[in-house]
């Protein structure tokens, strides 16, 4: 394949990409005013009318958060191994596919940060957004760890997963859906507010 074709390729997957990029701004401002629509529980109808995180809050917090756990697995696997080289020279990469450790630092800081936080790792905190439970008063830890195994499946076939936000009538995603969330967003004048239900206690504990 000469220059000039990969060329003509290289623009054309890039046209593609940007495409694909702007459809989704659009139908991120289609749906940046969702609203739940709770199924026939009581615990669902409670929840009703409460603003969900936009699409774009929640990737943000993500991306914080996983950059986080990034940084602190880097800087471990470093110390262990400088500790253990007798020559000086290391390879570091941060590869959950192929790192055990890097796999169980990520569930335990999702997991565990969730259920320390009551629906909010670091991340979902500076972007003021909140996991909530739909059939539970409160977050369980099993519930957290749950939803933090979840994103393996949301990354499946090009991170699917995630995309369903845009498809699902309460922008659940496959990790919501597992672990049978929602994500609000947690601020205040964004609808109802999540500082009380109607009968004026916490959604959450």
């Amino acid at each position: 394949m000469n220059a000039s074709i990969r060329g003509g390729l290289a623009v054309l997957f890039s046209l593609a990409v940007l495409g694909v990029v702007l459809a989704l701004r659009r139908l991120g401002r289609l749906r940046q005013n969702a609203t739940f629509a709770p199924p026939p529980t009581d615990r669902a109808a409670k929840l009703a009318g409460y603003r969900l995180a936009t699409f774009s809050r929640r990737a943000l917090a993500w991306l914080f958060d996983f950059l986080l756990v990034a940084v602190v697995a880097v800087a471990l696997e470093l110390g262990l191994a400088l500790r253990s080289s007798h020559t000086g020279s290391v390879n570091i990469h941060f590869d959950p596919e192929h790192s055990l450790l890097d796999v169980v630092m990520i569930v335990a800081y999702f997991g565990l940060g969730t259920y320390w936080g009551r629906g909010q790792t670091l991340g979902k905190r500076l972007l003021r957004i909140r996991v909530v439970s739909l059939p539970h008063e409160h977050l369980s830890l099993w519930h957290c760890l749950e939803r933090a195994l979840g994103y393996a499946a949301s990354t499946l076939e090009a991170g699917f997963g995630f995309w369903q936000y845009f498809t699902h009538p309460n922008c659940q995603t496959v990790h919501d859906r597992i672990a049978e969330t929602i994500v609000v967003d947690s601020r205040s004048g964004t609808g109802k507010s999540l500082a009380e239900t109607r009968e004026g206690a916490p959604p959450y504990k």
